[in-house]
């Protein structure tokens, strides 16, 4: 995996025993974890016992660099020996790297879905239906005998599908259809080079 400078000497901190001790280094592990999966930040996520003795500043880049590597291991579905030897390049003993690994492990299902949750795509329109409508008359004037179309489009978006519904006069119904074909011209072009 591919991180930054200050993600890699984030890491490298807490793969130093003489900064994180191994039950500093197991708590670190489990906040980083459980910091990603709360529905709601924890300002206290830090204010663990065992990281008194630790400085403030490099706790929060050690913290921020093990959530970044996290969320990349996730995003590009590493295996045990990805992470591994990335974390081995990074200086992790080989116990330090089976308590990390175990830990993506019982977490990885929940993570995918909260990755999967975050990016959403745009809707698909699966099938459009429409009706002519008149107007025949309003509070104000007997007859007005404006046609309108009620236009319905039926939308899939991640196995849900929704209708989108909206109403518009003749004018604004060419105006559309003028713009779709613009777009379709383009699409055609573009598919072409």
């Amino acid at each position: 995996m591919e991180l930054s400078e200050s993600v890699q000497r984030g890491l490298q901190s807490l793969a130093d025993q003489s900064v994180f001790d191994h039950g500093s280094f197991q708590v670190l592990v489990d906040v980083s974890f459980r910091s990603l999966l709360s529905s709601h930040g924890d300002p206290t996520v830090l204010d663990q016992p065992e990281f008194k003795q630790i400085d403030q500043i490099l706790l929060k880049q050690s913290h921020t660099a093990a959530v970044t590597f996290i969320l990349e291991a996730v995003k590009q579905n590493a295996d045990q020996s990805t992470i591994s030897s990335s974390l081995e390049e990074l200086t992790f003993s080989a116990e330090r790297t089976e308590i990390f690994y175990s830990a993506y492990q019982k977490h990885k299902k929940d993570l995918e879905r909260l990755l999967a949750s975050i990016g959403r795509g745009l809707p698909h329109i699966t099938d459009a239906s429409w009706r002519l409508e008149y107007h025949m008359k309003n509070g104000q004037v007997d007859k007005v005998n404006d046609p309108f179309y009620l236009i319905s489009l039926n939308t899939e978006n991640e196995g849900s599908s929704e209708d989108i519904n909206f109403t518009c006069t003749v004018e604004q119904l060419q105006d559309l259809v003028g713009k779709l074909k613009d777009a379709a011209k383009t699409m055609e072009k573009a598919s072409q080079m």
